[in-house]
């Protein structure tokens, strides 16, 4: 069993896909299909059930995934301990992101530290921050841009970067543009446009309603901000989202005050309480204070 052999099935555990883990990996999908495999193999057992859309872990594939990445990273932090040593940051660095945070630009940080630690292999994931910081908690992710939504697992630190209000966007032809303020619990029975479960403003709407006795249920889910905007735009519903995804189109849709137990929008970065090398170098770009 090679570490060439464990990272390969780790990044298809992930991606549950071998065309996507391929690209990831820079090997051809037949490869990497030859790499798993030898691995089955060696180990006289399946690791993954295949079907024409995507993979999913046997039993014996789930068992193994932990181990595998806790191997990885101890040989990663060993390499790059040597690295250290001779005054260099070399090693993989793998960034998560959730989309549209609203005070990091993100490919900007990504350029600056590339060019200031070019024996850095960088990769960027984005995803919900429920699943980012539980990423970095699992060793998969080693620097996660999120949203603090209250969740922080052992072993992660959340350092907060900025922090701006929530507040309600609606199309101008809703009851809502023509108030100065929109009080939590009129959105009772409001259609709402939402993220899917895990992301920053999904985390922070259930708990404000929670907090204010009523049930959240969006009519309307999305992964991205901009689906999200032309939702509210053709007037399907109101969302509850950051300040900074209103100046995104000020134009077409009205953002109200949101009055009530609503919690901030901060941003912070998730790691590891002991981060590698490159990790350290990342984050002091983005707080050299």
């Amino acid at each position: 069993m090679e570490l060439r052999q464990l990272e390969h099935f780790v990044t298809v555990a992930e991606e549950r896909h071998f065309t996507r883990a391929a690209e990831l990996l820079q090997i051809s999908q037949s490869g990497l299909s030859a790499s798993i495999r030898s691995l089955e193999q060696e180990l006289g057992t399946s690791l993954f059930i295949r079907s024409t859309r995507r993979v999913e872990l046997t039993t014996a594939g789930q068992a193994l995934l932990a181990d595998s990445v806790r191997t990885l990273a101890s040989a990663a932090a060993a390499r790059n301990a040597v690295a250290a040593v001779r005054g260099l940051v070399r090693g993989r660095l793998t960034i998560g992101a959730e989309p549209c945070l609203g005070s990091v630009d993100i490919p900007a940080e990504l350029a600056s530290f590339r060019t200031a630690n070019p024996g850095v292999e960088v990769r960027l994931r984005y995803a919900g921050s429920v699943d980012l910081v539980e990423s970095v908690a699992g060793g998969r992710v080693d620097v996660a841009l999120v949203v603090d939504t209250g969740h922080t697992p052992p072993g992660v630190q959340l350092r907060p970067l900025s922090t701006q209000t929530m507040l309600v966007l609606c199309h101008p032809d809703h009851r809502f543009a023509a108030l100065d303020a929109v009080d939590l619990d009129e959105l009772r029975t409001e259609s709402l446009v939402g993220f899917q479960y895990g992301w920053g403003a999904q985390v922070l709407a259930r708990r404000a309603f929670a907090t204010a006795g009523f049930d959240y249920r969006a009519a309307l889910e999305v992964n991205d901000v901009h689906p999200l905007l032309d939702l509210v735009g053709y007037n399907l519903g109101v969302a509850i989202v950051p300040a900074s995804f209103a100046k995104k189109r000020p134009e077409t849709l009205r953002a109200v005050p949101l009055r009530g137990d609503v919690p901030a929008w901060t941003v912070a970065v998730a790691v590891a309480e002991e981060p590698s090398p490159a990790a350290k170098a990342f984050l002091e770009q983005l707080d050299p204070a």
